[in-house]
């Protein structure tokens, strides 16, 4: 029997600004769908999702929500007004009986529901709006870039939650590794119109390719027939003027046909210069070693980049990856140790913050007041690797038409201020990239002409991010920073560290230390446990203790002898909410006890 949709749009219509965004619009989000939603950055993608939530109102057509269906809608942006801290808003409007719900995803999410609103930065406050949303537990999730201004970790630990949940999501990310590990279905916006194909995201490059593919090939056909009618309409319409009017009509419709095709979006006009050669050693570092009020960065860290390195620094976020590059580029001293440079360098740097972007002007004065690119002032031309060029044709070859070139950065989407920083970038010469976090918000052809570029790119390369499959694409070498001032080297990317790092702890020799009798059998036993096991032996205490905690929270609410009379409503979701986390216990407990009866032989 087939089961009613979730959600379903019918014949959606959207205008912004005289421009359609959508027109004839239908689609249906079926119970447990899985899908990714993508197209290029400004395709109406987060638009989309805000018509799901009914955030947005459509012109015309019916947004039909299933009865007694929940939608709930992850806020990229979110207003925290009133809220003096991060766990007052994740928790607004939430039953009390389901408030413990954040707790347990804030320590998923790596955020702190005690900090001030007003000091937390854009990753936190998002993450809070992800944990509110994951607490609320709606029948449908609409998620907007989640991953955004989150280390792996983290990512690593919500794609575990979504790969195990029964809720139905739609799900926007740059992020290839974590839509390839999720996704079902896949939904396609390209010029104002929306695809599906039941088939999850590792799938859409090839089925994208072949609807162009096709397209080209139906473009070619009318122009060829448009040709032939054309010459018939010129050589043959005198002598057949009445009896072949039906003929003229079609071609002029054929030509209306042409006329009114959507020219597909080209990439960005992006390039890399490099400029002369760095020498062969760029940067020597020995011993380094750095801490911040009593957190150690590293110890006793040695690096050696050659010419043409492409290394990756990963780790936790606040572990010290960013800290770690501006001593490696000589712009923080180390407190012990030393940095020496090669000769020649030229250093072009992408930073996270935006922070060489001046939010309150225009893109255009962005361009042309930035001394190092050779103009200031309110100049029309900017210097492009040397040659110059008017600013809004180079503007337009970052994808930005001509409206926007007088508007604001502020008024710029995530995407479009990464792309904005990329054409400051690009513009001069390099033999030194020192990218940090480049793949946040920009959409997946701008991140495929990246990593091109980068592969061709004949400097070298200082990267750091948390997209594992960019990692993977691009890096030589991958630096590990696993706090307490570890930094470990491993040839690769992001897969052969952890290949290599899974090894290692396989191998390692078992250092046995004096222990009682009834400890000393425990450890030397778990040598016969898979690297998976030991590791899920390792963290079952932890997932014990927390669920025993969440079981107690709800003791004491339950305790309330108020709570049935007053409110049975809460009071069921409360036992019902025992029952779920005590299965779970159980589950674990289970769990713990097989292993650690495996683990003794």
């Amino acid at each position: 029997m087939a089961r009613a949709p979730l959600l379903q749009l019918t014949d959606i219509a959207l205008t912004f600004g005289g421009d359609p965004v959508f027109e004839d619009l239908s689609l249906v989000v079926q119970p447990g769908d899985r899908v990714a939603l993508v197209g290029r950055n400004g395709s109406g993608k987060s638009t989309l999702l805000k018509v799901m939530a009914g955030l947005v109102e459509v012109d015309t057509g019916g947004v039909v929500v299933a009865p007694g269906m929940s939608v709930g809608y992850m806020e990229q942006d979110p207003s925290m007004e009133g809220c003096a801290t991060l766990g007052d808003y994740a928790t607004s409007g939430m039953d009390p009986s389901d408030a413990w719900r954040v707790d347990s995803v804030a320590e998923g999410l790596k955020f702190d529901p005690a900090r001030d609103v007003n000091v937390a930065s854009g990753g936190e406050r998002r993450r809070a709006a992800l944990a509110k949303l994951m607490a609320e537990a709606p029948g449908l999730m609409l998620l907007d870039e989640p991953t955004n201004h989150m280390d792996i970790e983290a990512i690593r630990w919500l794609e575990r939650e979504l790969s195990q949940t029964r809720t139905g999501y739609v799900l926007i990310s740059h992020d290839r590794a974590f839509l390839n590990a999720l996704t079902r279905a896949t939904l396609w916006i390209d010029r104002g119109q929306v695809r599906r194909q039941e088939q999850g995201f590792e799938h859409f490059e090839a089925w994208r390719d072949k609807t162009w593919e096709d397209e080209d090939m139906q473009r070619h056909k009318l122009n060829r027939k448009i040709k032939q009618e054309a010459r018939w309409a010129v050589e043959g319409i005198s002598a057949r003027r009445t009896r072949n009017q039906g003929r003229l009509r079609a071609l002029q419709d054929l030509r209306a046909e042409k006329a009114g095709q959507i020219k597909r979006q080209g990439a960005a006009a992006m390039a890399l210069e490099a400029g002369q050669s760095s020498g062969k050693k760029v940067v020597e570092a020995v011993g380094l070693s750095k801490s911040f009020a009593g957190k150690d960065i590293v110890k006793g860290f040695d690096l050696t980049v050659n010419r043409g390195d492409r290394i990756a620094f990963v780790g936790p976020n606040g572990v010290g990856k960013t800290t770690l590059i501006k001593m490696l580029l000589g712009e923080v001293e180390p407190d012990q140790g030393s940095v020496k440079h090669g000769t020649n360098l030229e250093i072009a740097v992408f930073d996270q913050a935006r922070a060489k972007l001046n939010p309150q002007t225009t893109l255009w004065d962005n361009l042309t007041t930035d001394p190092s690119m050779g103009v200031s002032g309110k100049a029309d031309q900017v210097m492009v690797r040397g040659q110059p060029k008017h600013v809004v044709g180079y503007l337009k070859e970052f994808l930005f038409d001509e409206a926007q070139v007088r508007a604001p950065v502020h008024s710029l989407s995530g995407g479009e201020k990464a792309r904005l920083l990329l054409a400051r970038l690009m513009a001069r010469e390099s033999n030194v990239l020192v990218l940090d976090e480049p793949t946040n918000d920009l959409d997946i052809e701008t991140l495929d002409l990246l990593q091109d570029l980068l592969g061709d790119y004949p400097g070298t390369v200082l990267l750091v991010s948390h997209d594992r499959d960019f990692i993977d694409r691009v890096a030589t070498t991958t630096i590990a920073m696993e706090g307490n001032g570890k930094a470990v080297t491993y040839a690769g990317g992001w897969t052969d560290y952890r290949n290599q790092r899974a090894a290692d702890e396989e191998t390692a020799p078992k250092v046995v230390k004096s222990k009682t009798k009834t400890e000393a059998p425990k450890e030397a036993a778990q040598t016969g446990l898979s690297f998976t096991e030991k590791h899920r032996l390792e963290e079952l205490p932890d997932v014990i203790a927390r669920l025993e905690a969440e079981i107690a929270k709800l003791g004491e609410l339950m305790a309330d002898p108020a709570l049935f009379t007053d409110h049975p409503v809460k009071f069921q979701k409360a036992t019902d909410a025992l029952l779920e986390r005590q299965s779970k216990l159980d589950d674990a407990e289970e769990e713990w006890m097989m292993l650690e009866e495996k683990a003794a032989g």
